[in-house]
């Protein structure tokens, strides 16, 4: 039933979807779709649950359980996750809510406390090991979660608004895009090593002259 449902609410449309179309195409009665779910917005927050919100809680246990590199741990955790969401149905969970949710506020509430909420926590929590353990600079980690996450999410609208539309030359190849996103920022958060940081001190150029300052000819 939930397969039904994300594929109708996609195609056609949240509020446009009826549940009877929902029952359909699941192949079961109208009566056995309430039977599960109360209402449209409960088989919606279902279809949310299922898709992101229970693939976010196998993530925080397997950050609850790593052991090593955090940097590798960001690398493995976020490109498997953003490449499976965006190779199943679940990627068109985010154009669902992004050109829906503001007409429904209880989903909109919804959404933010079981994807947006834990899903920042957990990348958060994997940038704040890596600062107090000195293995990424410090950085703004609420920004650093945005600059992670935000262009996956445009990745997975874009594949369900405008890619269709596209020629076959013109289409973004996502493992290539995701994985080179991930590395340049995970490069860019990474604290250089001290032959690296001397390096980089012994390069920096000296501070241009102001334009009333005179050179000694002593």
């Amino acid at each position: 039933m939930l397969d039904a449902a994300l594929t109708l609410f996609v195609e056609k449309g949240f509020a446009a979807t009826r549940i009877e179309e929902v029952a359909d195409s699941a192949g079961v009665s109208k009566g056995t779709l309430y039977l599960y779910y109360s209402s449209k917005e409960e088989l919606l927050k279902a279809v949310i649950r299922e898709y992101l919100s229970n693939q976010i809680e196998a993530g925080a246990e397997q950050v609850r359980l790593h052991v090593g590199s955090n940097a590798d741990l960001l690398r493995t955790l976020l490109c498997d996750w953003w490449l499976g969401v965006f190779n199943s149905p679940a990627a068109g969970v985010f154009k669902l809510v992004i050109t829906e949710v503001r007409s429904f506020p209880e989903i909109a509430s919804y959404y933010f406390s079981a994807v947006i909420e834990p899903g920042s926590q957990l990348v958060a929590r994997i940038l704040e090991r890596g600062i107090a353990n000195g293995e990424f600079r410090e950085v703004n980690v609420e920004a650093a979660v945005h600059s992670l996450v935000l262009p996956m999410v445009m990745l997975c609208v874009h594949k369900h608004s405008l890619s269709p539309c596209l020629p076959m030359d013109a289409l973004v190849q996502p493992e290539v895009f995701v994985r080179q996103h991930m590395e340049l920022i995970i490069t860019g958060m990474l604290k250089p090593s001290g032959a690296t940081a001397a390096k980089l001190r012994t390069k920096s150029p000296r501070p241009a002259l102001s334009s009333g300052a005179t050179t000694s000819t002593d």
